[in-house]
């Protein structure tokens, strides 16, 4: 469950850079907000094979990792949080503020950087 877990989120974080360079772009209409809803379905589907997946037997004591999969999550959760924010402002055709994708992409980059340490060493 943890592979299938690490699999989609790698899925929504490589939709999640395609939304953010779409939104970079200066000259263009912002990308459609239906993509952003299904960058958001597909990481709740990997936050919630996670979330299976920790219930598990413990992994990474002996590497120092144990707790690398919990933290992920609740990065992931925060993540989650701010993309709800970022999908409202955009169905209410409200203005999009950069630091709050910076800050939402940062959150997601980081649980994902530690679910792969807490994958690929534990």
């Amino acid at each position: 469950m943890l592979n299938a877990a690490f699999i989609i989120l790698t899925v929504a974080v490589l939709l999640g850079s395609t939304l953010a360079v779409l939104h970079l772009r200066t000259n263009l209409p912002a990308p459609p907000w239906p993509l952003g809803a299904v960058h958001g379905v597909v990481a709740l589907i990997g936050l919630a094979c996670l979330a299976l997946a920790l219930r598990g037997p413990p992994r990474g004591v002996e590497h120092g990792t144990a707790s690398f999969g919990i933290i992920a999550a609740v990065l992931f959760v925060l993540a989650a949080l701010l993309g709800v924010r970022l999908l409202a402002a955009r169905i209410f055709r409200k203005r999009i503020v950069g630091g709050t994708i910076a800050i939402h992409a940062m959150l997601a980059v980081s649980g994902f950087v530690i679910l792969a340490a807490y994958v690929f060493v534990g």
